[in-house]
């Protein structure tokens, strides 16, 4: 059996006993929303090759409209969740038809401007409750039939939409749909010469990473009740690409190890050091990059590839 499979089934085990290892399930549905909104950003910087500053945007706008259909308007938690994931998807697709026509610091840049341009919307919409943001969101039931109101009820739902989304990752980055995207980041510009309509590519993988982004947000709302303008603040952005770059890009284990690395240390340093968690935090980052280049779990590929074709 492939060490990768090991690792998979020990992580669904561990997930799975979270509830009887007295580990707090608020923290550990927190976890995973943000392992689900790396996994999106990984699959559009590790296997497209586009660095967007912005991705907050569509995490903070689905856990706005989330949280309003449920508190205002009495919408279902699925209902409610796939709004949010359809306007986060919406949101990218006007987003990445502008921004998908340029390339590298100018395709950032783009991001990052309609990005900020986002959050401010959120600021001042009157649906979003301004500064105070949208709070006691209700978790409801899951199809009428299974209340959310427990946090292990919802720990497990929260689990379950991970679950899916991270599989469907990978089956997108294994059709044939994700070695033309592959084949993009490497060099477009041969990407073109054969045929390829590179910039249709280039829009549906935007428009999947935001839905994926999305639907962690909404979820996230759900889980803590909150829909803040943290949010969609550019430090949220930041602080994704971070987890991303940590774990690994091109990486499915990559992003999550990342999430759970920066949320978990923000978690507990928050309480000791207070606001130089951020400080600490860069300092991991600044060593990663020097030290692991790859990430984590990149590093830890590379070796397993040096040590084999040593063997061989």
């Amino acid at each position: 059996m492939r060490a990768s499979t090991i690792g998979y089934l020990l992580f669904a085990l561990l997930a799975l006993a979270v509830p009887m290892l007295g580990i707090y399930p608020v923290l550990a549905m927190q976890l995973l929303c943000f392992a689900m909104f790396a996994c999106a950003f990984n699959l559009l910087l590790g296997y497209s090759g586009m660095l967007s500053f912005g991705h907050a945007a569509y995490f903070g706008f689905a856990a706005y409209v989330t949280g309003w259909l449920v508190n205002a308007h009495h919408w279902d938690t699925v209902g409610a969740i796939v709004a949010g994931t359809a306007a986060a998807a919406l949101l990218g697709l006007v987003i990445g038809a502008i921004a998908i026509r340029r390339q590298g610091i100018y395709f950032a840049m783009i991001t990052l401007a309609l990005g900020q341009l986002v959050y401010f919307v959120c600021l001042q919409a009157p649906f979003t409750g301004g500064e105070n943001g949208i709070q006691g969101v209700h978790r409801g039931t899951l199809l009428g039939l299974l209340p959310l109101r427990s946090d292990i009820a919802m720990y497990y739902f929260v689990l379950a939409v991970f679950a899916a989304v991270f599989l469907f990752i990978r089956r997108i980055v294994h059709s044939p749909y994700g070695q033309v995207l592959k084949a993009i980041r490497e060099n477009e510009p041969r990407a073109i010469s054969l045929g390829y309509e590179v910039n249709r590519y280039k829009l549906m993988a935007f428009v999947l990473s935001t839905a994926i982004a999305g639907l962690a947000g909404s979820l996230k709302a759900l889980t803590l009740g909150l829909a803040s303008l943290t949010d969609v603040l550019q430090s949220t952005s930041g602080e994704v690409i971070l987890m991303t770059l940590l774990g690994g890009t091109g990486t499915f284990f990559g992003p999550v190890l990342g999430a759970f690395t920066v949320v978990g240390l923000q978690n507990l340093l928050a309480d000791r050091v207070g606001a130089w968690v951020n400080v600490i935090i860069g300092a991991i980052f600044v060593v990663c990059v020097i030290g692991f280049r790859r990430g984590f779990v990149g590093e830890l590929q590379a070796w397993q590839k040096r040590r084999r074709a040593r063997q061989g």
